[in-house]
């Protein structure tokens, strides 16, 4: 764990990935060719999975929007902290496109099959309060004044989290 600029980060236990960003540019990645399209989709789709096979939990903070290809990378992680005002969304249907890393497999995970289809196929943003109540994320924090609110409440999760963390590592160190 090291400081940064006043924030923590935790490194090799814990990554704490914050989403600030929409994902990949749609209106770019439906300007693209037969050859790019399968290649860029394929590249996302396997960072996705890398990011869900990392050996230590991931945590996705939402403090702002997570749409497209940025759900699909809160989807990849294990935990998701949204702020009640965030808008999350697999929208790419609303640009004639298909969720391409993952998007359309993890979220019928956590929310059902049914509620999954309806949110793809329309493409429609919800906001971090009903995200919580569809099971989407694990939590929806009221937004504070800096606009960090999920990043905060994601770091408190980290710091109680890490102590379990070791004490499983120290424990698999004393069975082998």
């Amino acid at each position: 764990m090291f400081r940064y600029n006043g924030l923590i980060f935790l490194y090799k236990a814990l990554r704490l990935i914050s989403i600030v960003l929409a994902g990949a540019d749609l209106k770019e990645r439906a300007k693209m060719d037969n050859h790019e399209a399968p290649w860029f989709v394929q590249s996302l789709r396997k960072l996705m999975s890398e990011i869900a096979a990392l050996p230590m939990p991931t945590i996705a903070a939402v403090d702002g929007f997570a749409l497209g290809g940025g759900l699909e990378l809160a989807l990849a992680c294990d935990l998701r902290i949204a702020a009640s005002t965030a808008k999350l969304g697999l929208i790419e249907t609303t640009r004639g496109l298909l969720p391409g890393a993952g998007g359309s497999q993890r979220l019928p995970r956590l929310v059902g099959i049914g509620l999954a289809k309806e949110l793809i196929f329309t493409g429609r943003q919800i906001e971090g309060t009903q995200a919580y109540r569809i099971g989407l994320v694990n939590d929806a924090v009221p937004q504070n004044e800096e606009g960090n609110s999920a990043y905060k409440k994601a770091l408190e999760l980290a710091h109680e989290i890490l102590p379990q963390k070791k004490q499983t590592v120290a424990q698999e160190d004393v069975l082998h």
